[in-house]
């Protein structure tokens, strides 16, 4: 950093994505004034409580103060919470605050603190996916690229301005686990770039979004797992790739429930005389099964209730699935 008074950064996120874009601002040189993040949540077989990866790293990193409430609104249910740490912000007085995932809604009080306001890093080409999923959603939707916006916050969802977007395509075997890593990858390089321009006093210009393409990323819910085997395979393989590593796509053989982990489409095969949901092939290469419109789904990693995720000739070892196995089709057997 070249400049007398280093440009001062504030932090808001809590997962993995968010993680890595403050990894790099902490390796890029800006100082980290304070940290915004989720409490600590009871995850793991025990049910302790975890810090987010964002209060790990800044515990490592010794950046701080690192501030947990569970709202930001004087006027909400935590009032409290909510002015004892917007009152720290206002004290520390932070030149920008980056958010990234963070999960909870920043009042205008907030928005108007920094001098050069809250810089957003979402996981989209916005309009394209505003909201809370944009990943899993571009993926189950079969696009064909997507990116990272920088964006200028305001008070709506995700609605603020663009800094700055770069795109991505979205290869056939992307997961959302693949895309994540790429996509954060380049958040994290990107808003660096963005803090570079602002601290050498460079403006960031500002594109309001366009009114055409808006679509919303709704929160992933685990009762979307279940694969409707009357679609064709190819929306299926794609909802496959999206949830995968949460919350898993499933399909149902009798009372058991397997998650479906890899899974290919096939060319459509129009004289197949099977419903949908019959398995109709299991070897090494995978299970194959009768999807809608005449297509089949090749599914080659499994995993059964309480098991691994394993490979289709490992699971099959344990669990065969011959030629004429009938999965749930809806609330009934096919």
């Amino acid at each position: 950093m070249t400049q007398a008074q280093p440009l001062r950064v504030a932090f808001a996120g809590t997962p993995e994505f968010a993680r890595v874009a403050l990894e790099a601002i902490h390796a890029a040189g800006f100082p980290v004034v304070a940290v915004l993040t989720q409490p600590d949540r009871p995850a793991g077989r025990g049910m302790q409580l975890q810090a987010s990866p964002v209060k790990q790293f800044a515990l490592e990193a010794g950046l701080g103060p690192v501030l947990q409430p569970r709202s930001l609104r004087r006027h909400g249910k935590y009032p409290e919470e909510a002015g004892a740490a917007v009152d720290t912000l206002a004290q520390i007085a932070p030149d920008v605050m980056v958010v990234a995932a963070y999960g909870l809604i920043l009042p205008a009080e907030v928005l108007d603190l920094p001098r050069h306001g809250c810089l957003n890093i979402h996981a989209s080409l916005l309009p394209r996916w505003r909201g809370a999923a944009p990943i899993h959603r571009a993926i189950e939707a079969g696009d064909a690229e997507t990116g990272i916006t920088l964006m200028q916050m305001d008070e709506g969802l995700d609605t603020g301005a663009m800094l700055s977007r770069e795109s991505v395509a979205i290869g056939p075997l992307d997961s959302t686990g693949s895309l994540h890593d790429t996509l954060a990858a380049l958040g994290g390089r990107m808003i660096v770039d963005a803090l570079r321009q602002l601290a050498a006093g460079k403006p960031l210009p500002a594109t309001p979004q366009p009114e055409a393409g808006i679509t919303y990323a709704e929160k992933i819910a685990k009762d979307e797992a279940p694969l409707d085997l009357t679609r064709p395979a190819a929306a299926l393989a794609s909802q496959v790739r999206a949830f995968n590593p949460f919350p898993g796509a499933t399909i149902q053989v009798g009372d058991t429930v397997i998650k479906c982990w890899q899974a290919l489409p096939l060319a459509a095969a129009t004289s197949l005389p099977h419903p949908p949901g019959t398995v109709l092939a299991s070897d090494a290469a995978g299970v194959i099964i009768a999807c809608g419109n005449g297509s089949a789904l090749q599914v080659t990693e499994l995993q059964k209730p309480g098991g691994r995720r394993q490979p289709a000739q490992q699971f099959l070892q344990g669990m065969p699935l011959p030629p004429g196995t009938r999965c749930v089709v809806g609330d009934t057997a096919a």
